[in-house]
């Protein structure tokens, strides 16, 4: 089957190792990867050459970075000038490093795209073992979106309904990990790090960081991982 011929799918594309593997997965289960991006105003912005760098590396078809300012509004310390904390203990609080309503306005972007594609599937990274503790990174809001997305599109409406697939849902960092190395991802590729410098070099103290590292750790994995 050639490539044309695959059904689309938008693959939401972060620059990570999440989502890294999520579009390995996608391009696994037989789909031709529209990869996007959003430029929301984050401070580490590195990752958004990462995005494009591991959705080519990974045999996406294009890759779209959309811009949005959520700078504008602020709230989190990835959008305003509040520090990211770092070497911090494990907490149940929602993390200062949580984005007031990213997930819902990438998913809304994606939905759209995917309407113009014609494409009935649309791929997230999100997870809910190693996840900080963001309420849009739990089953519920995938769930609820979902809904959302079939009741307020035409294609929901008339045609053949939107799926959203989170296929890391239920994975911790290890599991992720090790289902990059059986997939061939180069995690060296990618930045997860909250304070990464303008060359995509992890600080190692933030809490992705801690997540990532404890991740290749668990998976008895090196950790590929390029720190300042």
């Amino acid at each position: 089957m050639s490539e044309k011929s695959l059904p689309r799918a938008v693959v939401l594309v972060s620059g990570g190792m999440d989502s890294a593997v999520t579009i390995a997965l996608a391009r696994e289960q037989g789909y031709q990867v529209h990869a996007l991006s959003v430029a929301y105003g984050q401070r580490h912005s590195s990752e958004l050459a990462a995005s494009a760098r591991v959705s080519t590396m990974l045999g996406a078809v294009e890759h779209k970075t959309v811009t949005v300012d959520l700078r504008s509004i602020g709230g989190s310390a990835l959008t305003a000038d509040i520090d990211v904390p770092l070497d911090t203990a494990e907490s149940s609080d929602i993390p200062v490093t949580y984005v007031p309503a990213r997930n819902t306005i990438m998913l809304s972007i994606a939905l759209g795209w995917a309407e113009v594609l014609g494409s009935s599937d649309i791929w997230c990274g999100v997870n809910a073992v190693d996840y900080s503790g963001y309420p849009d990174c739990r089953p519920a809001f995938i769930e609820a979106f979902e809904t959302l997305a079939n009741v307020a599109t035409k294609a929901g409406v008339e045609g053949a309904g939107i799926r959203i697939h989170a296929p890391l849902m239920r994975m911790g960092k290890a599991d992720i990990a090790r289902e990059g190395q059986r997939l061939g991802i180069d995690f060296s590729a990618t930045v997860s790090c909250y304070n990464a410098d303008s060359e995509g070099r992890a600080c190692g103290h933030c809490d992705a960081c801690r997540l990532r590292a404890q991740g290749f750790r668990e998976a008895g994995l090196p950790d590929p991982t390029r720190y300042v």
